[in-house]
């Protein structure tokens, strides 16, 4: 059996920048173990499969695999896979410079607004499926700094501590005093059990409020190895999840605020996640992830004898 594949760059303007991602169209005939073949074999963070939808009101229903695990949701899979959709339905005459797709995800139904501009790579922005809350069983920061290659007096930015939040999948958030330090921090695999204690935790994501470009608010890092993911060049799924990190600790006023996270600078592959939620009565409400997505190549897969 061969099936049509794509390869896109997400949260970037640019081919061979942000994150980049596989896309099997009409992959219903696979099963579970046959996806996790195919995604450990295009081996990047994330290959989503596309399948028809549970209800016709959808557009699709994806499965999300990392070379070594099944997702029950991802940023970057669903800002990719919507663009992707959205820009086949334009090639077979479907018009207009907006469009709003569909996806049900293991998590629930994801929907997506994406904008097509003359010119410019599309845009797509989601709705976080779920709302992220922080959870009280974060690790010593001794042991934080020994897994991440850090000295525990780097960890740590004005009022902020290492914080561990979930969004359907529990994931730990450690502020970085500076660039310097977030620069060459990476994951020290003999202790890095110590901060996998949950089974259904994703990663590590490292944040610090010095920034390459002025536009930016955050430089982040994000470390998954025991998903296959050493690193990761952008990560929609925990920018969704920082948004209550803010909330947390910066106490924003009620309101939409709005932050761009760059990522992915010390693999060489630069992204740019935009990150807008809303507060009421000092609680977080809503959570939106946002980026750009550029094709780059397309082809066919064998996946059976």
């Amino acid at each position: 059996m061969e099936l049509q594949f794509y390869t896109l760059d997400v949260f970037t303007e640019q081919r061979f920048a942000g994150n980049p991602l596989a896309v099997v169209l009409d992959a219903d005939a696979l099963d579970t173990q046959t996806m996790q073949r195919v995604a450990r074999e295009f081996n990047l963070s994330e290959t989503a499969f596309v399948m028809k939808p549970e209800s016709p009101a959808h557009n699709a229903k994806i499965r999300i695999f990392t070379p070594g695990a099944e997702l029950p949701f991802a940023g970057h899979p669903t800002v990719g896979t919507a663009i992707l959709l959205s820009e086949l339905r334009a090639q077979h005459g479907f018009s207009g410079t907006s469009a709003l797709v569909a996806l049900e995800q293991k998590i629930g139904v994801v929907r997506a607004g994406v904008r097509r501009e003359s010119g410019r790579p599309a845009f797509a922005e989601f709705d976080a499926p779920k709302l992220p809350r922080p959870e009280t069983n974060v690790p010593a920061v001794d042991d934080i700094a020994a897994a991440v290659n850090l000295m525990p007096s780097e960890i740590g930015l004005a009022n902020h501590r290492p914080i561990r939040v979930t969004a359907g999948m529990s994931q730990l958030f450690v502020p970085v005093r500076s660039m310097s330090a977030i620069a060459k921090a990476a994951p020290n695999l003999s202790r890095w059990n110590a901060l996998c204690q949950e089974p259904e935790g994703i990663g590590t994501y490292l944040y610090t409020g010095e920034t390459q470009h002025s536009s930016s608010h955050f430089h982040a890092r994000m470390f998954a190895p025991h998903h296959g993911i050493h690193e990761d060049p952008a990560t929609g799924s925990a920018a969704a999840a920082f948004a209550a990190v803010l909330t947390h600790f910066d106490a924003p006023h009620d309101g939409t605020h709005k932050r761009r996270i760059e990522q992915g600078y010390q693999m060489g592959r630069p992204s740019l996640i935009h990150v807008s939620f809303d507060v009421a009565g000092r609680n977080l409400t809503t959570v939106r992830i946002g980026g750009h997505a550029v094709l780059v190549s397309s082809g066919q897969i064998t996946v059976t004898d």
